[in-house]
């Protein structure tokens, strides 16, 4: 049994019981692995420090579900994670262009999420993944807003959970009820100030990408998601 093998099992009983230092050691003896790998995924538009925070997310996932008792060795049992979260996020990666900025620092949150999550807090604040990356609370607020994949106002539900979304309600339907829960949205829409009105109406009614909408109408891709979200918000409020 090898030098580095025998310190990866000692490190890892530490880290699977919550010890941070172990994650950190762990990180830098297995950093050549990570880089190793990062490094076949250059040239293909994403900063290689951007691949190796994907690669680390990877080799935390490792650490964090690793059982010496499948009988191989960690790093053999950490490749196809490492691989997985490079090519996840590449794959991923489609026709809403995100900034370099937004992608590093969604990575180094994602870093600071599986750190915390091996620590017991798996759900944490913003301010505490932000502090946790080195970052304000707002930056980190504006990458992950800019990541998030949007969702169609149609499926979003208006009321309660599990309640009727936009489409079910702007759908032809048997009278009765449902035509008054089309007259109440109405109004509500109605109540809308101008630009976001013609967010609904060119991402609902038009079937436009936020990526197109926020060409129509001079925005970017972020400032139609914020709108979207606040228009859902108002939506429930005016109809709950």
């Amino acid at each position: 049994m090898d030098e580095k093998y025998k310190e990866n099992a000692a490190l890892l009983l530490k880290a699977q019981t919550g010890d941070e230092e172990a994650v950190t050691s762990l990180l830098k003896l297995n950093a050549g692995l990570v880089r190793s790998i990062a490094l076949r995924y250059t040239g293909r538009g994403t900063d290689f420090e951007d691949l190796e925070a994907l690669g680390n997310m990877g080799l935390l996932k490792a650490i964090r579900s690793f059982d010496a008792a499948r009988g191989c060795a960690f790093s053999t049992y950490a490749v196809p994670l490492i691989f997985g979260e490079i090519r996840r996020f590449l794959r991923d990666d489609g026709p809403i262009k995100v900034s370099r900025v937004h992608k590093r620092t969604g990575a180094m949150l994602s870093v600071a999420r599986e750190a915390l999550a091996a620590e017991g807090i798996t759900d944490p604040p913003l301010s505490l993944l932000a502090e946790r990356a080195g970052i304000t609370a707002e930056a980190a607020r504006d990458a992950l807003e800019a990541l998030t994949p949007p969702r169609s106002l149609g499926e979003s539900p208006l009321g309660e959970e599990g309640g009727a979304t936009l489409e079910e309600m702007l759908s032809d339907g048997d009278g009765g009820e449902a035509a008054l829960e089309k007259i109440a949205l109405r109004a509500a829409i109605e109540k809308l100030p101008a630009l976001k009105r013609k967010i609904l109406l060119l991402r609902y009614f038009r079937d436009l990408s936020q990526v197109e909408t926020a060409r129509m109408l001079g925005l970017s891709q972020v400032k139609v998601s914020r709108e979207e979200k606040k228009i859902l918000l108002f939506l429930r409020e005016e109809l709950s």
